[in-house]
């Protein structure tokens, strides 16, 4: 494959493509995967918790990584070694990875990044954007990644029999390309996993959850001021109250359908002692009800006025990190209740029987 870049005056410069041998490429592919992970995989993304994580048998994996659902992922570089040897060095890593519990991943996560305060479920939430805990069963399943400049055909064709047998293995080849002058680019393309993909969600048990009075004990002065008000609220007006392993969410019960209202973290959490709005979280009003656009944005706007709340993704965060005034803790508390009055008036999504 010839690669060009356009120049500003239209004209072409062609991309030369590099080995991987030259000047340590794979090192430098190994470190530009760790450091953006988005891209080990097209439409998918993976939480990194450790690089050249040594095994039981003296081996090191390249990196380790955790999906969304859960799953462990062995990331493997090709390397010169023989196709045979690839192979089962990556199945050897998997053998290893699939024992691994809850306790054993976190402690890889927590010697990767320095920390031993590091909690798996709480990076693991952070990464993949999931606001209100979920029942995310980890290591119910591994996944193997082989990644090299060229994935041979005896590797192409093993990794498919595994994939038909369950074992789940991709195979990921990627490119080098350097112009005159120094710039460079990499190209990645799946040859061998989307055939077989088959996606699934892994559920079990809870982890267990934190309740209301050991929430508020981890809670500063400040935290504890508001999140008993918003509490104080959810039972007033007959609201649910669901917690999670750190913190709690409020919703509202319509029609068999929870929309959230907003989430509630401790200092402890990788979201520190806030609340978060639920606007357009997956679970809340623009997702969960009939309410017009113009709903949620008026809901959006009179957030940010009270000036209280700050952008965090795809929703608001309001960090209590300062004593809030009896006036700011009311004006939570009425921001909270407008946002129940549209979900009350608009009801559930409809169904796609209602729909037109």
């Amino acid at each position: 494959m010839r690669v060009f870049g356009v120049e500003s005056d239209g004209g072409f410069t062609e991309y030369e493509q590099l080995p991987f041998e030259v000047e340590h490429e794979e090192s430098v592919l190994e470190e530009w995967l760790e450091s953006n992970p988005d891209g080990i995989l097209e439409d998918e993304r993976i939480l990194i918790i450790g690089r050249q994580v040594r095994t039981d048998l003296g081996g090191a994996i390249d990196l380790l990584g955790v999906d969304r659902e859960g799953n462990v992922v062995v990331v493997e570089l090709k390397r010169d070694r023989t196709p045979r040897d690839v192979v089962a060095q990556a199945l050897e890593y998997g053998a290893f990875a699939a024992p691994l519990d809850v306790d054993a991943l976190e402690s890889i996560l927590r010697a990767y990044h320095d920390d031993d305060s590091a909690s798996l479920a709480d990076h693991h939430r952070q990464c993949f954007g999931i606001g209100e805990p979920e029942a995310i069963a980890f290591n119910k399943d591994q996944r193997i990644v082989i990644i090299g400049q060229r994935v041979t055909p005896e590797i192409r064709q093993t990794a498919s029999f595994l994939s038909t047998k369950g074992i789940r293995v991709t195979c990921v080849e990627f490119t080098f390309f350097q112009a005159v002058g120094g710039g460079r680019l990499l190209s990645q393309e799946v040859v061998v996993g989307r055939e077989h993909a088959k996606p699934r969600r892994l559920t079990s048990e809870r982890l267990p959850v934190v309740s209301e009075d050991k929430f508020l004990k981890s809670c500063d002065e400040h935290g504890k001021a508001v999140f008993s008000r918003i509490l104080d609220l959810a039972r007033r007006k007959s609201m649910s109250v669901r917690w999670g392993t750190k913190g709690f969410s409020v919703g509202v019960d319509v029609d068999g359908t929870r929309v959230v209202v907003c989430y509630a973290y401790p200092p402890g959490s990788v979201y520190r002692q806030s609340i978060y709005t639920a606007l357009r979280d997956r679970a809340g009003v623009q997702k969960k009800t009939s309410a017009p656009a113009e709903a949620v944005d008026r809901l959006w706007k009179s957030a940010e006025a009270t000036g209280l709340f700050t952008a965090a993704g795809r929703d608001l965060k309001c960090p209590i990190d300062k004593p809030f005034t009896n006036d700011e803790v009311d004006t939570l508390v009425t921001w909270c209740e407008a946002v129940e009055q549209v979900v009350v008036e608009h009801g559930p999504t409809a169904g796609p029987e209602q729909q037109p």
